[in-house]
């Protein structure tokens, strides 16, 4: 009894030690997924040695030879069964649902059985090994090989396989078609891929550690096969001998001790063996009719166990989580079969059905589960034809442009992904959806490999305009021409930039010549325009140590002696001439800055723009440039004309508004406008006015100077 707790304390200790992921476990496998069947458990439990490929076989052949010894003697012994008798496991009739429950828990059980290790294959999460990439598939094997008991791996290593090679055939096919467009011929196709090659070399070591495990294991099933044929043999001759009854008892509680203690047998004859046994031991309870009392006292202790089996599946009813619930079934069955003796006759099919009734209803909480997993199967394989037929779509209308084409691939290659994290679909469309999402992928690929194969001859026509301007460039990086030479160099560039992409392997080394070429002569331009600008950056430098000592300039508070201050800052700044085109922004900061401080002096806009014009007559006036001085009047009258206009215009705009009040915004807003260009008309007069004044002053001074020399 306590060996018995003892188990199942196990059962729900691992149980609960599962993950989350681990929970999934028969949910998650991509490949394990239900098979239809009309009434078959979506997902049975694994009761042979995986045969996924070819390459799996090696597991079952380990046992080959074990299973043909016992067939014969354990199917002569079964044959000993009489029709009248009933094992206290047999299920009745008209409950195949209950069979097929059994039959499952049984088969896994047997698996056990082989080798205790084999329980911690239900404890190793199922990972979704669709989603993951090769390299990650490479990463998880290498893991399980690793860290795990080889024989509880066999089904994961089958699902990674799987996917690996699906995902690597794909690959495989993807590469082939981009060798071919490009001109290769496919018999001389060749890839070498680091994670196939990674991927071989972890299978294989996986492959020999499983081998060698079997190679162990054969001879110890063998053995204890034996052994438990041999007690069946005494088990069966206990009847035939001839001595006290008690002799004979403790001869039958010594023979089920050894058999508690054989050792596991080869998982194909663990049922049949066991029922040997069973249907013996119930043969020898029968013959000790001659001694009720210690057949009774046997029966009355195994009907108390059994109960309490029952009342224990009884109770999983209600255990919330489905795995756990599971496990324990599966262990109270086990206790049932090796460890509890039969009970009495009247009493058997009682008991067996309440506890065959229990393992009905956890089949039918599994069958309901399984069907709600296939509900969300079938959610996830509407995604994944929606996800096909976006790329069939894509397929069907590749484009015929570079830049949208690499955004096409992009797409493409998002939809892959999306369909690998969108989870299983049913099993009876598992292989049609991966063909129909293979071949949506490669016809794309076939038709961007025609688009880029198409492309080829215009890519070598582009080569040749571009090796033209290159040369051209080339030519001219050493002229010392600028005007001539520098429109030709923009427009060099400017031709380069609209011929399109040329073959690959000459795409960078072309550029960079003519990169380097450009480069050489427009560095020698800037060099040449560096040194003639010399003069406006010195100019710079004073305007910025100017503009420096003016903005620590403080009003003194003397009008006259803070007005000539600014008037000498005006003519200094005036005096350093031109600075860098691209440096102009600082004459604004110092208009800014004056603007500020004669509005301080109480001197308005237009007195202040005059007292500037003051300073630029000045300097007219020691060029004694007449031709600038003409040019200064042509620009003035200009301005002049055009204020004129602008007032005409706004005089005329006013008439549209003679019966709206003056608080009209729009009334406003013109009147403002022309106030504005009266201002400046003003401005622009006086300005013209000090330069008459010059040129009057200007032509006297000749005038004097003439007829000085003629007096002399």
């Amino acid at each position: 009894m306590q060996e018995n707790e003892h188990k199942l304390q196990q059962a729900e200790g691992g149980a609960e030690n599962i993950s989350d992921t681990t929970k999934k476990t028969l949910e998650e496998s991509p490949i394990s997924e239900p098979k239809p069947s009309d009434n078959a458990v979506p997902e049975q439990i694994e009761n042979t040695t995986p045969k996924d490929s070819p390459e799996e076989t090696g597991d079952a052949e380990a046992e080959k030879v074990v299973s043909q010894e016992a067939s014969n003697t354990s199917n002569e012994s079964a044959a000993e069964q009489t029709e009248d008798t009933k094992s206290e496991d047999n299920t009745p009739p008209d409950s195949e649902d209950s069979n097929e429950a059994i039959d499952e828990i049984d088969a896994d059980n047997a698996e056990d059985a082989e080798d205790s290790d084999n329980e911690k294959r239900h404890f190793i999460p199922m990972l979704d090994y669709h989603s993951m990439s090769m390299e990650n598939l490479v990463g998880e094997l290498q893991r399980l090989v690793r860290n795990e008991k080889i024989q509880a791996i066999g089904k994961h290593v089958s699902s990674i396989k799987y996917e690996f090679d699906q995902k690597f055939q794909e690959f495989l096919e993807h590469k082939k078609e981009e060798f071919v467009s490009k001109g290769g011929n496919e018999v001389d196709f060749k890839y070498n891929s680091v994670a196939k090659r990674q991927f071989n070399e972890v299978y294989s070591d996986y492959r020999e550690k499983r081998d060698h495990y079997y190679k162990q294991l054969e001879q110890t099933l063998k053995d204890n096969l034996q052994k438990r044929l041999d007690i069946i043999e005494q088990l069966k001759g206990l009847i035939d001998v001839e001595e006290d009854i008690n002799t004979t008892y403790k001869n039958f509680k010594d023979l089920q001790e050894n058999w508690k203690n054989a050792g596991p047998v080869p998982r194909t004859s663990y049922n049949d063996v066991w029922r040997t046994y069973h249907h013996h031991m119930e043969i020898f309870y029968d013959f000790l009719h001659l001694n009720r009392e210690l057949r009774d006292l046997d029966f009355k202790h195994n009907l108390e166990e059994k109960l309490k089996l029952v009342e224990r599946a009884e109770g999983l009813v209600n255990e919330p989580d489905l795995t756990k619930a599971f496990r324990e079934l599966q262990t109270l069955h086990k206790i049932w079969k090796e460890d509890i003796g039969p009970v009495a006759k009247e009493q058997r099919e009682e008991v067996w059905e309440r506890f065959s009734n229990a393992t009905k209803a956890m089949h039918q909480r599994r069958q309901e589960h399984f069907q709600e997993l296939e509900k969300v199967y079938e959610k996830n394989l509407e995604k994944k034809q929606e996800i096909i037929g976006k790329i069939a779509s894509i397929a069907e209308n590749v484009t015929e442009n570079h830049r949208a084409l690499q955004q096409q691939i992009k797409e493409v290659e998002a939809l892959r992904d999306s369909f690998f994290k969108a989870g299983k679909v049913p099993q009876r469309v598992n292989e049609e959806t991966w063909n129909a999402f293979k071949e949506a992928v490669r016809k794309f690929n076939r038709n961007k490999n025609a688009f880029y194969k198409n492309q080829k001859k215009e890519q070598h026509q582009n080569l040749e305009k571009k090796r033209a301007l290159l040369e051209l460039a080339t030519s001219l990086k050493e002229s010392d021409d600028w005007g001539a030479v520098t429109p030709e160099m923009k427009r060099i560039q400017s031709e380069w930039k609209k011929i399109g992409h040329v073959p690959r392997k000459y795409s960078d080394k072309i550029w960079n010549e003519f990169k380097n070429a450009c480069n050489h002569y427009f560095n020698r331009l800037h060099a040449e325009k560096n040194e003639s600008h010399k003069e406006e950056y010195e100019n710079l430098d004073k305007k910025m140590a100017c503009l420096d000592r003016l903005r620590d300039f403080q009003l003194s508070g003397d009008r006259e002696k803070d007005l000539e201050t600014l008037k000498k800052f005006l003519a200094e700044w005036k005096e350093y001439g031109r600075i860098p085109y691209n440096k102009k922004h600082i004459n604004g900061k110092f208009n800014k800055i004056t603007d500020a401080l004669f509005n301080k002096l109480g001197i308005g806009k237009q007195q202040t723009e005059l007292l500037k014009y003051g300073n630029k007559v000045q300097e007219l006036a020691k060029t004694e440039d007449n031709r600038a001085i003409g040019n200064e009047r042509v620009f003035i009258r200009r301005k002049i004309d055009e204020s004129k206009s602008e007032i005409r215009q706004l005089e005329n705009n006013l008439q549209f508004f003679s019966g709206d009040s003056e608080d009209n915004p729009l009334v406003k807003q013109v009147v403002d406008n022309l106030n504005k260009q009266k201002d400046a008309l003003q401005t622009w007069k006086e300005k013209l006015k000090k330069l008459n004044i010059l040129e009057n002053k200007l032509n006297r001074e000749a005038e004097e100077e003439e007829n000085s020399s003629e007096e002399e």
